[in-house]
């Protein structure tokens, strides 16, 4: 299988451009063009690769070389012991049998954690989790694919994309409805996009829309959450690949579903199922940042009260790294780094596994003579090499 540089090499050559010229037409450093194609950089972001296909007019998809795994060891000691357990692998001792009661009420217990990014209670609470709801038998089905869920979004969070792609697949399997279904299929094709897999993002997301979309006329918040989440991943995946058609049309539907719903949905006990008008808006800001329209993304975050959008702070985050991004290409660093600043202090386990905090802290750097004391400190605590 071709790696990346061979596929860029390739498309570029038939389109009968050289680097300089690649590198002009898609904003890339001519720096990073050869050394993507000369095999001295393995991998990009998504939005980088978005844009040579941009100037290359061809889908991203066809620049993607989806490998093994990514960084499924990086945090061994803090994933093994969930690992193991999500394996069916016993731990030492054994204690009384678990209810289903128990078991959805540790669960419950365990939804601040999930929701506030504390991977390091998680990773102790987890294991045992894991395995009381194995013991269940059949009728623990629901509660049982709930924690297989709820591992597989962590694990995707955390980039241990094996096994999570693992939790999410037996989670689906016991998944007791096709709305239950719809939901692991939400993470599923987050899992997938993060792979790079967008053309499979694509196909899983359209496939599941059209299955679970309601009858709007009688439509429940939970089937209008089911099928909006869908879209939404419908659309970020299809404005990746070059296909700003589709992904407009997903995310219009995205929003007539919101629309219907009146307001933020936040059921109790699953974060994962929020959904509303101020999820859609965040998502239409995404795509923005994907397209390099920094203006439109400050435009539509001025809207968007993202301070009170607890209940889904992983999107909230998510959605202040593209504001800062956009901060950024707009040379208002002062504003991105506060930003920075500020998600580190709401969600400091979750910034430390992200790649595009590093790479938005890393523009700005770049960009100065001297380091102030607090950018350093920030630089070490999210792993950026100086």
């Amino acid at each position: 299988m071709a790696n990346l540089g061979e596929r860029l090499r390739a498309v570029r050559k038939r389109r009968g451009l050289t680097q300089r010229e690649l590198a002009m037409l898609s904003g890339i450093s001519l720096s990073l063009v050869r050394k993507l194609e000369q095999g001295e950089r393995e991998d990009t972001r998504l939005e980088t690769l978005r844009r040579l296909a941009t100037a290359l007019r061809v889908p991203t998809s066809d620049l993607i070389v989806r490998g093994d795994s990514v960084d499924e060891t990086a945090p061994a000691g803090l994933w093994s012991p969930v690992r193991a357990a999500l394996k069916g692998l016993p731990a030492d001792g054994a204690d009384e049998a678990p209810t289903i009661a128990g078991v959805a009420g540790v669960l419950s217990s365990a939804m601040p954690l999930f929701s506030g990014d504390q991977y390091a209670e998680l990773s102790r609470v987890l294991p045992g989790l894991l395995r009381d709801a194995d013991a269940l038998g059949a009728e623990g089905r629901p509660v049982r694919s709930r924690v297989l869920h709820h591992t597989g979004w962590l694990l995707t969070q955390t980039r241990q994309f094996d096994s999570a792609e693992l939790a999410l697949r037996r989670a689906l399997d016991e998944a007791p409805d096709r709305l239950d279904g719809a939901a692991v299929v939400n993470t599923w094709c987050w899992l997938r996009m993060r792979q790079g897999d967008l053309r499979g993002t694509i196909e899983l997301a359209s496939r599941w829309a059209d299955d679970v979309e309601p009858r709007m006329s009688r439509a429940t918040m939970a089937e209008l959450s089911a099928w909006g989440w869908l879209l939404v991943r419908l659309s970020t995946a299809a404005v990746r690949d070059n296909q700003p058609g589709e992904a407009e049309d997903a995310i219009r539907l995205a929003r007539t579903a919101a629309v219907a719903m009146g307001g933020e949905y936040s059921p109790a006990g699953d974060f994962l199922r929020a959904f509303g008008p101020l999820t859609v808006a965040m998502k239409r800001a995404e795509n923005a940042m994907v397209e390099d329209r920094p203006d439109r993304v400050i435009d539509m975050a001025e809207k968007i009260p993202a301070r009170d959008l607890r209940p889904t702070s992983n999107n909230r985050n998510r959605h202040l790294l593209d504001v800062a991004a956009a901060r950024v290409q707009l040379r208002q660093y002062p504003h991105a780094f506060e930003l920075l600043q500020n998600i580190r202090h709401d969600a400091p386990e979750w910034i430390v596994n992200q790649r595009y905090a590093r790479d938005i802290l890393g523009q700005i750097i770049g960009r100065r003579r001297t380091l102030t004391p607090d950018m350093r400190d920030l630089a070490d605590f999210i792993h950026l090499a100086l």
